[in-house]
């Protein structure tokens, strides 16, 4: 049982940065993806960016160019650095690999 454990949400002007973090609870090396999904009040949730394990990267039409996603498989870490943030970016935003989700931590954009 791997336990993730998100941080660094939280009330951001538009235009502006965060970078989320999630923390494993034991070595995420094998898994070969790890995510970030995003839930909106009332909507769906949505795969926001995708990394490899060796590197690859897949982002969501909406956040690409903006976000940013990185991993540190000796730290068990995983990143999302979001610039130039908009309204709609708001949203609870999860941690996933491997079909273990973390708790989520909300990011809230104001206009």
């Amino acid at each position: 049982q791997v336990q993730l454990v998100e941080s660094g949400g939280g009330l951001v002007q538009a235009g502006g940065s965060l970078r989320l973090s999630c923390a494993a609870s034991a070595s995420i090396f094998s898994f070969y993806y790890m995510h970030w999904y995003r839930q909106a009040p009332g909507k769906q949730r949505d795969l926001v960016a995708s990394i490899s394990k060796i590197g690859t990267t897949h982002y969501a039409d909406s956040v690409k160019g903006r976000f940013t996603i990185s991993r540190d498989n000796a730290k068990n870490m995983v990143y999302l650095q979001m610039n130039s943030l908009k309204p709609e970016d708001t949203a609870v935003y999860y941690c996933n690999g491997n079909d273990f989700w973390g708790q989520g931590t909300q990011v809230t954009v104001s206009s």
